[in-house]
């Protein structure tokens, strides 16, 4: 293993448990392949990971470079400036608890986009019986409390550092 370990990239776990990962899956397309839905699935899988490496991968990538700009300090080690190192870990600890709440909110909107945008509303009435109600203001309280907790815990964990 160690004479393969530079040809792979990782060691004797990572294989495992990516083969695990396989086994998984391979196990998931045995169960659905009798549906007769299975080939709208594999339609929606493979727009999904076109749509996302082709669209929202360079948006959120785009959007973290200037997050990353935005919180750039200066470095230096003046008379009363923290030293280079604590600067460094203040500025990935601000990224960072903008990047999880931020991933948090978008992850929610992709899995309530269509009560978001108060798509199907009929097809929402056809089969419950009910009006559905507009989640566009849950997500937005829900995603302000996961900033606001995420700006909590890092103003927390600046105080104590002080």
């Amino acid at each position: 293993m160690v004479r393969r370990r530079p040809a792979y990239g990782a060691g004797a776990p990572h294989a495992v448990v990516l083969l695990g990962c396989f086994t998984i899956a391979g196990w998931a397309v045995f169960l659905v392949s009798g549906e007769a839905t299975v080939w709208r699935m594999a339609l929606w899988f493979v727009g999904a990971a076109i749509a996302h490496d082709l669209v929202l991968f360079p948006v959120y990538a785009a959007v973290d470079r200037r997050l990353r700009r935005a919180t750039r300090t200066d470095l230096g080690n003046e008379e009363g400036r923290p030293g280079r190192a604590a600067v460094a870990a203040d500025r990935v600890a601000v990224l960072n608890h903008i990047r999880v709440p931020a991933l948090g909110a978008a992850l929610l909107f992709l899995v309530f986009l269509p009560g978001i945008l108060n798509l199907g509303d009929a097809t929402y009435a056809a089969a419950t019986g009910e009006q559905r109600v507009s989640y566009a203001i849950r997500w937005l309280w829900v995603s302000g409390a996961l900033f606001l907790l995420s700006g909590l815990v890092l103003a927390v964990r600046l105080a104590r550092r002080r």
